[in-house]
């Protein structure tokens, strides 16, 4: 197998055997990661770039709402509103080129992350 098969194979078997909180996590950070790698393609001019992780970020936002159980819990039907928010922005930002719009959306996100992995370190060590 060559290098690039190897760390897909790897890759794919991390996703395979994680937990359902830590595949919210991975989803997460590589939302996060897209939303910045788009502002600095943005910033850079870089279309291709910019649309292609813009486009990955709208993705990432999708799964995280169709695997949202709205009926789980108060704050979900809140949560499911919010992902719809930020892909309509992703959506805007994307055709509009603005970088204002990726960022407005980062500063969202971000907090989620951060209070999603708590509430797993917190599950873990409960």
């Amino acid at each position: 197998m060559t290098s690039p098969q190897l760390r897909d194979r790897y890759l794919q078997d991390s996703i395979n055997t994680a937990s359902p909180g830590k595949l919210l996590l991975m989803l997460y950070d590589r939302l996060v990661l897209d939303l910045m790698k788009a502002e600095e393609a943005l910033q850079a001019n870089d279309r291709e770039q910019s649309h292609e992780r813009l486009t990955h970020a709208q993705e990432i936002v999708l799964e995280l709402r169709t695997s949202l159980d709205v009926e789980a819990w108060s704050g979900a039907p809140a949560l499911a509103n919010l992902y719809g928010y930020l892909l309509t922005e992703l959506i805007g930002a994307n055709i509009a080129r603005d970088t204002d719009r990726v960022a407005a959306c980062r500063t969202l996100v971000e907090p989620l992350r951060d209070a999603w992995r708590e509430a797993a370190a917190a599950a873990v060590a409960g």
